[in-house]
């Protein structure tokens, strides 16, 4: 339950954004900015996987994940495309998993010519 501090403050700063707003103009208002937006997936580095992108999110309509190989090790996304067909849109790969040389991620490319040779689709 907010205090009554807390509310006075949240009416006050209600207030104060309206009348911002009616002080602008209508183009002032659609140009202005509209405060905090989402970050973008990976953009923080805080997520349980390497994400490596095999074509861009706009080609296909509906995303599935399928798991490959060991339970939450690499995930295929895979996407619909408006003819019906379904490919790959994304690699997902454990950061658990992920192979760790002198500190540095080995390159992914390698962990995934071990999928093609084990005979799943190409990327």
């Amino acid at each position: 339950m907010a205090t009554t501090t807390e509310r006075l403050a949240a009416k006050r700063t209600v207030k104060q954004g309206q009348e911002t707003r009616h002080s602008m103009s209508s183009r002032a208002h659609a140009r202005a900015p509209e405060g905090h937006k989402r970050r973008k997936a990976g953009a923080t580095g805080g997520g349980e996987f390497f994400h490596i992108e095999v074509r861009p999110r706009e080609e296909f309509e509906t995303l599935r994940t399928q798991d490959v190989g060991q339970r939450r090790g690499i995930e295929r996304v895979a996407g619909r495309r408006a003819t019906g067909s379904w490919d790959t849109q994304k690699w997902l790969i454990s950061k658990e998993h992920a192979h760790i040389d002198d500190g540095n991620p080995k390159d992914a490319e390698h962990r995934l010519d071990g999928l093609r040779k084990a005979g799943l689709p190409e990327a």
